[in-house]
This record gives structure tokens, sequence and C-alpha cells, in this order.
């Protein structure tokens, strides 16, 4: 693995398709990333959005009044009410499993002529079943409908696992919602953020084999490229990380932490002193297309005197972002990682 700082891709990228992805990336990164995504394109650019159609086509489900639209006018997604019963909820395939294997396929296609380094894993990233469910039911809801969506998605894992193998394979959990609410935003049904979502992840995260890569993003949100909170400093991200790797039984390879555009100072990164995450590897989302690689290597410098080894990032995926920036984006991330 080439650079100093190892490129992270959190998942979305808004180009073309898979197929563009793969070969942009290996064009402009090489090897100096790990794992590539798929670039969570088409349906899938604006992360959980398209899980929407899961609810509605349910006959179990039905739509809810409106809500109003989120603090920078973006409208919120459709809510739907449980109408059928809870214990004998099921889902049928929600297609994240059907979307990873097509998309490996093309993976494993290009690896194989040369155009994908050898080194380079297939990454799929998922969202926390919770994020889907606080996204699309209606609040009262929320508790009951989980289970079911957290099955559904423990069968989306399994299918993932049965066909793509483990040796090429980085699995990543998107984890938001949860993190945005302990740091004071928006409450969610869990009655501990913290606490519940370690739980959550350890159950899905068990039958994981060690082959498989496993990690984990902690995200403050992108609607209208802004956070929904906006985090002080690392604490909250540290508190995560340190309780997932506790928590969670199957080993953790990287966790992926956001850092803002304007934090290029040493109190948002203290809290790193206390990070103690094993030997799950360190992201730092600190790319930033709007103040470019000096911006970047102003915050890659200060977050240095913090830790010693680290990969970089975007702090969320760049699926909605101008299809125009993201060769300009990506040369940001080649020069940062060194």
């Amino acid at each position: 693995m080439k650079g100093k700082h190892p490129i992270h891709f959190v998942g979305s990228i808004g180009l073309e398709d898979a197929e563009t992805v793969f070969r942009t990336l290996s064009k402009t990164v090489g090897d100096k990333a790990f794992f590539y995504p798929d670039g969570e394109t088409g349906v899938r650019h604006y992360w959980v959005v398209w899980q929407g159609a899961v609810f509605e086509k349910h006959p179990d489900f039905e739509m809810a009044p409106p809500s109003p639209p989120r603090a920078d006018g973006t409208p919120t997604p459709p809510k739907f009410r449980l109408t059928g019963d809870a214990a004998t909820l099921t889902f049928d395939p929600v297609g994240y499993a059907e979307e990873a294997i097509r998309s490996y396929g093309l993976f494993s296609s290009l690896k194989k002529d040369g155009t994908i380094p050898e080194s380079v894993r297939f990454q799929v990233s998922l969202p926390t079943p919770t994020a889907v469910v606080e996204s699309f039911v209606a609040p009262d809801d929320c508790a009951e409908v989980q289970p079911a969506y957290v099955r559904a998605m423990a069968a989306e894992v399994d299918q993932i696992l049965g066909t793509i193998p483990h040796d090429d394979l980085a699995l990543q959990w998107d984890t938001a919602l949860e993190v945005i609410a302990y740091d004071g935003g928006p409450p969610i049904h869990l009655a501990d953020a913290l606490g519940d979502t370690v739980s959550l992840i350890d159950d899905l995260s068990r039958p994981i084999p060690p082959a498989v890569k496993l990690g984990v993003h902690l995200c403050y949100g992108d609607p209208g490229h802004k956070h929904i909170v906006e985090p002080k400093d690392l604490g909250t991200s540290v508190k995560f990380a340190n309780a997932l790797s506790a928590g969670v039984s199957r080993r953790l390879d990287f966790i992926h932490m956001a850092v803002p555009r304007e934090r290029d100072d040493d109190a948002y990164f203290a809290p790193l002193k206390d990070l103690a995450i094993g030997p799950a590897r360190l992201v730092l989302g600190l790319i930033h297309y709007t103040d470019g690689v000096d911006g970047t290597k102003q915050r890659l410098s200060v977050a240095e005197k913090h830790a010693s080894e680290f990969s970089i990032a975007t702090e969320c995926g760049f699926g909605r972002r101008d299809p125009a920036t993201i060769p300009d984006l990506l040369r940001i991330h080649a020069q940062a990682a060194g």
C-alpha cells in the first residue's frame, strides 16, 4: 500500500455507474486505498432514501401524515405506520446484497484484467437498521419494527458473505443517527443511543468471518452539505469508537470519524488521547473539496500531533456532489495521502 496515509472511501461517489467509479479510482488513487466501493450510484446515491420503496410497497405499512421540512428546507422522507402485526412482520430482500453482488462481479472482472490493483478489496457500506427504521417508520412504531428490519439486514449480510469471497471483501456499518442523537440531535427510539448501538452492531457482526475486513463509519450527517449537529470535538466519536471496540466481539479493522472543514485546531483532535480501539485502524474524514490540498494538509498536520497512524477520507460519502468536482476531489485524496 503506497502513501503515508492510506485513503478510505466512505461509500457514495457520484459518478455515472459502478464501472466508471472503479475505473476512475484505479486511475486516480490506485493502490493508495485499501478498499474500493462501487460508489452507491443510481437509486442508492442518497444513502438510505431508496429504502423508502421497501415500506411503500409493504402490505403491513401505510403512509403517515407528512412531516415538516428539515431546518435547511429539504423535504423529509415519507414516514410509514405499521398496520400489521409486529410479531409476524417480515421483509423481503431489501436490495443491499443484490446490488453488492452485481457490483462485485464487475469489480472481480476488472481486478482479473489488472485494472484494479491486486491489493484492493471490494467495500460494501451498509446502514445500521436504526438509520433505516428511524428514516421511514412513524416514531411510535420504530421500536416494534426494528427487530424485523434487523433480521432483514442480517439476511442481506448472509447473502453477501455467501457470494463474495471473504478475502476480497470489506464491510462497513454506517452509523449516523445514533451519533447525532447522542450528541444532542433529534432523539431516536433507542433507550441508550450508545449502548444499544454497540449491542446491535455486535449482533449483526458476530457471524462475519475474520477474513472479511470490518469497520464503522461514525457520521454527523450531510443534508445540504451541513452537519445535523456540529461536533465540538472528537469526544463523542472517541466514546463510540472505544465502546464499539470493547463491546463488539468480532474484531473491528477500521473506524472512521468526521473532521469539519474549519477544525484545524488542537482542541478538536485532543480527545484522541483517550482512543482505545485495539487493532482497528483510525480513519479521519479530514479531506474537503472547498479548501483543497492546502486545507486538507493543514488539518492532517494537526491530526498527526495527536495520532501516529491513520487513514484519510472525506467526512461523508460524496454521491450528491456535482460530478464535475469529483476528479479534483480525488486528486486531493491522492496528493494528501503522500
